[in-house]
């Protein structure tokens, strides 16, 4: 089966075409907010255009406008190649990848969450984290790291406060996602946000006369 990954997540944009346990083809890009501009042509220049009869989205958490970007994309090009559609988070794809890349002892994925925050969880292997993730301010991310590897585009944040902690920076790409556990690979298509919306609904107060 033919896979179409789309990660758009962070300020990385990035896609893979996987087939057979490998990856085919691939495209990765730091876009900043330009997800909107570049996912769809980073598509079409895969080979056949990217179609696939499977799509594999980063659901998150991350950049809310990014994960919405993807989301949308995917479910589009699902509705219109009648592929299937599954979702998988970037936090333990930056764990399986950092674990791919030699770290050995346990970590903590630290991504950039917004107002300050960081959205931070801890892993003993590719596919068992710790717990569920949290959004936090990098003083308590940093008082729970407790000596561990930390690894994503959050780990500035700690290194501000402790420049001599042992951090990979790192981006989520679409093409780790071979690494997944298939468990891993299989959530509901649908948004991660890792905290709540900015805005909230105005309440309106009726009066009666």
């Amino acid at each position: 089966m033919r896979t179409l990954v789309i990660e758009t997540a962070t300020a990385a944009c990035s896609v893979a075409l996987m087939e057979g346990g490998t990856v085919i083809a691939q495209a990765h890009e730091i876009v900043g907010r330009g997800h909107a501009e570049r996912l769809i042509p980073m598509i079409a220049a895969l080979p056949e255009g990217g179609r696939a009869s499977h799509i594999l989205v980063d659901c998150g958490p991350g950049s809310f406008t990014g994960i919405r970007v993807g989301v949308a994309a995917a479910r589009g090009l699902a509705l219109g190649w009648g592929a299937t559609l599954s979702g998988y988070s970037s936090l333990p794809l930056l764990a399986t990848a950092a674990f791919a890349s030699g770290v050995t002892d346990d970590l903590a994925v630290v991504m950039e969450g917004g107002h300050g925050e960081v959205f931070m969880q801890g892993f003993t292997a590719p596919s068992a984290g710790t717990g569920p993730f949290a959004s936090l301010r990098p003083e308590a991310a940093l008082a729970a790291l407790g000596g561990r590897v930390a690894v994503g585009n959050g780990v500035r944040f700690l290194l501000a406060l402790e420049p001599t902690l042992d951090v990979q920076e790192r981006l989520p790409n679409a093409a780790d996602a071979i690494l997944l556990p298939p468990h891993l690979a299989a959530l509901e298509p649908k948004p991660i946000y890792g905290r709540p919306p900015d805005a909230k609904p105005q309440m309106i107060a009726t009066m009666s006369a």
